[in-house]
């Protein structure tokens, strides 16, 4: 029984170019024989799929024939067919270069032998880092401890020994690509594909780095500074470039991305660039006033508070709340007032009040 190639790539009979691609391209993602959880059989199967109906004629001549395709494809019932060489760009100008940058390889088969130490970027590092609320405030500078994969010193990350001669590849004859030929369904197809033993470059050492073995990275442990931006968050995130992995073979280096964990202040509490403080007043501070000692990010102030003050009132202090992270200016310092209502009254306490409440 023929395959239904819509089925395989998920879309209806009346897609278009533009929804056939971008279905190929997802599955082909996800399935990649290099990924995890990917599968080398699905994968072929996709591209098998995708051969036909990015193809107007092709998909012309799969649509009449429907489950007689292959049959009718064994037997030459489909003129047109010997025509399709080339596989570099897939009819409708989809270029190889597309899933080179998607996955990294050339062979859209999988069929191709992996280049060897391939020149590639290198992965991202994802750390979290601990600190104290004043230093998420104010910022600081941490020295954070990785150990990773780091350009070979020996080599500088080239993967060639700093003593061997380099010269032009002979495979590829310095291109960097070769041109690979597979028997398929649909007759030879040509593709082109990274070249195994230059990896791409078009060039090749005699000698590997005896250090690194070719590959241009080593792990190393290395001590970074850290620069903790001002008003830095609890659970944000700062990127700090090309301090990732290395690259093989001189390739770029990844990203590093350090997320924060704040610790909490004992008496100070933060919401968004505003610091907050709960104020426990007694009646009588609250009716007569008073000047209290409060803590802010700056130290100690007195704070005024006027005869009468109510409970849930707020007292503003601007601009000695929290910088504003990659900005300018600072939050405020929000006081709320809580009274205290007084218990366990002696019998002249309660006389007063009760003579308060008839006035």
């Amino acid at each position: 029984m023929a395959k239904d190639y819509y089925n395989v790539l998920g879309v209806s009979k009346g897609a278009s170019q533009d929804e056939i691609k971008k279905a190929f391209r997802e599955l082909a993602h996800k399935y990649h024989p290099d990924k995890q959880g990917g599968s080398a059989d699905k994968f072929k199967e996709i591209n098998e799929a995708y051969q036909v109906l990015s193809n107007p004629e092709k998909r012309q001549q799969y649509d009449q024939f429907g489950t007689t395709f292959e049959q009718a494809q064994g037997q030459g019932g489909f003129s047109g067919f010997d025509g399709f060489r080339d596989f570099s760009g897939f009819a409708n100008g989809f270029d190889m270069g597309d899933l080179g940058d998607m996955f990294g390889f050339g062979d859209i088969f999988g069929g191709g032998r992996k280049a060897k130490g391939r020149a590639g970027r290198g992965r991202d590092i994802e750390v979290e880092m601990e600190i104290d609320f004043r230093e998420a405030v104010f910022g600081a500078e941490k020295v954070l401890d990785l150990y990773k994969p780091s350009a070979c010193k020996n080599c500088g990350g080239s993967g060639a020994d700093p003593k061997s001669k380099i010269s032009t590849c002979a495979k590829c004859g310095g291109a960097g690509r070769v041109q690979v030929v597979q028997r398929t369904f649909l007759g030879n197809i040509q593709s082109v594909s990274t070249c195994p033993d230059c990896g791409g470059e078009g060039k090749k050492a005699e000698r590997e780095c005896p250090n690194c073995h070719g590959n241009g990275v080593i792990s190393d442990s290395k001590k970074l500074k850290i620069k903790i931006p001002a008003g830095v968050d609890n659970g944000q995130t700062i990127k700090i470039s090309g301090e990732g992995e290395a690259g093989k073979r001189g390739g770029r280096a990844g990203d590093l991305f350090v997320t924060f964990r704040v610790r909490p202040d004992r008496e100070l509490r933060r919401k968004d660039n505003d610091i907050l403080t709960i104020l426990e007043l007694s009646f009588s501070q609250a009716a007569l006033g008073e000047k209290i000692e409060i803590e802010t990010l700056d130290g100690k102030i007195k704070l005024t508070v006027p005869a009468g003050t109510q409970s849930g009132q707020i007292f503003r202090l601007k601009g000695r709340g929290v910088p504003q992270l990659g900005g300018y200016g600072r939050g405020d310092h929000l006081v709320e007032i809580k009274v205290l209502t007084p218990a366990n009254l002696t019998r002249r306490q309660k006389e007063l009040l009760e003579e308060l409440a008839r006035e």
